[in-house]
């Protein structure tokens, strides 16, 4: 009876001789994964949308959104008239039929409520100054929903090789978000304070509070 060592040596001589196999240690293919992409031959580069996310932050992304969000309170009267009319001035949807339009708004108001035990923490801000909360506004540092790579007009599925890295973009999108705009941000002793925001929301449900992704927060004081 064969030993079972010399019975695994043969299986391994058996696959290092076949042409074309390698090896591959489940490191390297972590590394794959996170890198977004893998190399499709010869001189291809990997898809690095953490990358990609850097480059476009801070010299495009940030800019655009600044340029097109509308104030919240002519976006929100615009929306309960007519949505597809808020959409078309305000937002974005790179389908004509079958997605929500993603709007881009800024708004100042007061923080009304924190939810903070979560790590997809939110805040609940009061932005017509009547004691309740118009909007839900994440601050992490787990960002949900694709709105901030859904609301970017010149971002197409088409320019990303599969669905996989364009979601890759989305997550790089939030959590670079979250690292910059909103890593000083306290996680106590929110309440009573002003927040200002431009930020972007899914046109999902109207006529509900809103779950606003920031791209831009300033945190104000109590007075």
């Amino acid at each position: 009876m064969r030993h079972p060592t010399f019975l695994i040596t043969v299986v391994l001589a058996g696959l290092l001789a076949l042409p074309g196999c390698k090896l591959v240690k489940n490191e390297e293919l972590a590394k794959a994964k996170a890198e977004g992409g893998t190399q499709a031959g010869a001189g291809a580069s990997a898809f690095d949308p953490d990358r990609m996310a850097r480059d476009m932050w801070g010299p495009r992304i940030v800019p655009y959104l600044e340029a097109k969000a509308g104030p919240f309170t002519e976006v929100q009267a615009l929306i309960a008239r007519n949505p597809d009319e808020a959409g078309t001035r305000f937002g974005y949807r790179e389908k004509p039929e079958g997605m929500p339009w993603t709007i881009a708004s800024r708004f100042e108001g007061r923080i009304v409520a924190a939810n903070t035990a979560s790590r997809a923490a939110t805040v609940d801000v009061d932005v017509d100054g009547d004691g309740t909360a118009d909007a839900v506004v994440q601050i992490g540092p787990v960002i949900r929903g694709t709105a901030l790579r859904d609301r970017l007009d010149f971002i197409s599925f088409n320019a990303f090789t599969n669905q996989i890295d364009y979601a890759q973009f989305a997550k790089s999108l939030n959590t670079l978000m979250a690292e910059t705009a909103l890593a000083k941000l306290p996680r106590e002793d929110l309440v009573g304070r002003k927040l200002s925001v431009i930020g972007v929301f899914p046109l999902d449900k109207p006529g509900g509070k809103p779950l606003v992704t920031p791209a831009v927060v300033t945190l104000g004081d109590k007075s």
